[in-house]
């Protein structure tokens, strides 16, 4: 996988160094990050230090060069990183006062650490921690290995820019990228995991299998899916709303721009607002372009006074939602500023609540299965700051989902503080074919939004109550789960999914007629059908459809024209047998609605 984005890397190593993220590694990696600054120091005479931090499966650190820093480079740097490891160098701690920390970083011409002293000194501390080892100082908190002798498998990985303290109004620095391991074995086990993730980056499956582009010069961060994809995306959408109409869904499309009025309700505009769109000028009024679908849900909702009999209420939604990113976090299709979100918003009482959690449960475990996805399950609790609702109203929602994934017997990990502002949620992780995590399924219960909204129902008593809103995705944003699954199918999508699910191939000019019958029997019966009638030979309209990732490659020739059948050929296998059109078509529709 590649590197984290800068502003990415810099979140999670603030969550790893506050043990939100719980890393076995992170000694060793913090440790190398030290080594790597002692050794750009030796080697490049002058080098300003930023900071160094563990990430993700690595570590980097941010400097100011003496001179330029090239690609060419780390193979000199990782060489004085090893003689330092050599040198059995002992990590010691000291605690200097902000005063006699600030002169130390001053004479040394270290400004950024200046910077984060002075910080340090307006947060109220007195004392700062530095570490040593060798002749090497940084001003650092710690958790390091005890000695370098201990560091046994490291490699540089690559180079990038990275604004000082992430703004681009400060100084661009360099980031230099490392990753560290226990053993050279899991070293080599995690490189090779990068080269079969290189080969899997939809990003270059994207423009070899022309699914999708990115045009920079109409807008970053904006999908344009060509024919293939689209297809795709109409198979996975239909499935979607077969699924969703089994269980009582009701489908509904609501605006892409709204009163700004909206959005102060909702407490978007106060929680989000700087990721949102600046307003237009409609009739006097600001709009906004919709960063969430839910406040629209809940208007259709509140359009006329509802009965308790008319609950649970399930709304669902493809809808459409823009939010700013900055560009340097922009990211294919898994980082985008326009997106598709299978939103669904269930308006329930409180004691159908777990219920209504227990069958989006059950939704996201058939759809997740469907796909080839095993995931991992965690519950999100209130955040320290920020939040809507009352106490009770989220111990009572947390408890509904808890009780919910017990009584379908999930196993599931507690993260504390990580809901959002308006509920607890269950954040779901899915496990790809080459073992990564991504962002999955969401279900957030909230009790802040019909409050701030002023929902009720009437209840059998006759008086109004205030309903529970659930929200839910089992997709979430499109784009990123499609660009995902082109990376977990490392571009060959199974039978049910593939935008061309079989390409005929005439064997000779003779053959073509028969050929151009059978696809269109075939296109017909309800598969999704290709011919090659180019006048090339076989062997490379074999090669071409091996090269574009159809699943069956049907070869004709005279004698199979004679016969009325056709030769099967599956993606990455041989010549299976010969088999009547007919045999085939039933074959491949059986699969394609198993969802082999």
């Amino acid at each position: 996988m590649s590197a984290n984005p800068p502003a990415q890397a810099e979140e999670l190593s603030s969550q790893l160094a506050q043990g939100a993220v719980d890393d076995p590694y992170y000694e060793i990696r913090h440790s190398c990050a030290h080594v790597l600054a002692a050794a750009l120091k030796r080697l490049f005479p002058g080098t300003r230090l930023g900071v160094g931090p563990p990430v993700e499966d690595g570590f980097y650190y941010d400097v100011q060069p003496s001179r330029p820093i090239t690609a060419d480079d780390l193979p000199l740097i990782e060489a004085e990183m090893k003689k330092i490891v050599d040198e059995h160098q002992t990590f010691e701690r000291s605690v200097l006062s902000i005063a006699d920390a600030r002169k130390f970083f001053t004479e040394r011409d270290e400004p950024f650490k200046v910077e984060i002293i002075d910080t340090i000194a307006a947060q109220g501390d007195p004392t700062v921690s530095l570490y040593k080892n060798g002749d090497f100082v940084d001003l650092c908190r710690g958790r390091h290995v005890q000695n370098t002798k201990e560091i046994k498998a490291f490699k540089l990985m690559s180079l990038a820019g990275a604004y000082w303290r992430a703004s681009e109004k400060n100084p661009q620095l360099t980031r230099v990228y490392g990753t560290a391991w226990r053993t050279a074995e899991e070293l080599a086990e995690y490189l090779h995991r990068l080269e079969e993730a290189e080969k899997r980056d939809h990003r270059k499956l994207g423009r070899e299998l022309e699914l999708f582009s990115v045009q920079e010069d109409v807008g970053g961060g904006l999908i344009f899916w060509h024919p293939k994809l689209a297809i795709v995306r109409h198979v996975i959408e239909t499935y979607w709303k077969e699924e969703h109409l089994k269980r009582g869904y009701q489908f509904v499309y609501t605006p892409h721009i709204a009163n700004e009025r909206l959005y102060q309700i909702s407490g978007h505009l106060e929680n989000y607002g700087d990721l949102m769109y600046n307003a237009m000028d409609i009739d006097g009024q600001p709009y906004r372009v919709k960063p969430m679908n839910c406040p629209g849900h809940i208007m259709i909702f509140r359009s006329r006074k509802r009965s308790y009999r008319e609950l649970p209420m399930r709304l669902a939604e493809l809808g459409t939602v823009y939010r700013y990113e900055r560009s340097g976090v922009l990211h294919g299709m898994l980082r985008v500023r326009g997106f598709t979100v299978d939103d669904s918003h269930i308006f329930c009482t409180e004691e159908q609540m777990s219920s209504e959690v227990e069958n989006c449960l059950e939704l996201l475990e058939k759809m997740m299965k469907d796909f080839g996805y095993t995931y991992r399950c965690f519950l999100a609790t209130r955040p320290p700051d920020h939040t809507i609702g009352t106490d009770e109203g989220w111990k009572r929602s947390t408890e509904a989902l808890r009780s919910a994934l017990d009584r379908r017997g999930v196993k599931y990990e507690v993260e504390e503080g990580g809901g959002a502002f308006y509920g607890p949620k269950i954040d779901v992780k899915l496990l790809d074919a080459i073992g990564r995590l991504w962002q999955g399924p969401t279900i957030q219960c909230d009790m802040g939004l019909p409050e701030r909204f002023d929902v009720t129902y009437v209840g059998p008593d006759g008086r109004e109550h205030r309903p529970v809103m659930i929200h839910r995705a089992i997709l979430g944003s499109f784009e990123r789960f499609v660009g995902g699954l082109i990376e977990h199918y490392a571009g060959v999508f199974p039978l049910w999914l593939a935008p061309e699910q079989a390409r005929v191939l005439n064997v000779s000019d003779g053959s073509l007629p028969y050929a151009r019958q059978i696809a269109a029997e075939l296109r017909a019966g309800g598969l999704r059908i290709g011919i090659d009638d180019s006048p090339d030979k076989v062997g490379a309209k074999i090669r071409r459809a091996e090269t574009d990732k159809v699943p069956y490659m049907l070869v004709v020739g005279d004698r199979d024209a004679q016969a009325g059948t056709v030769s099967p050929r599956r993606h990455g296998k041989g010549v299976e047998e010969a088999l009547s059109a007919s045999a085939f078509l039933e074959r491949a529709l059986a699969e394609a609605r198993e969802k082999r």
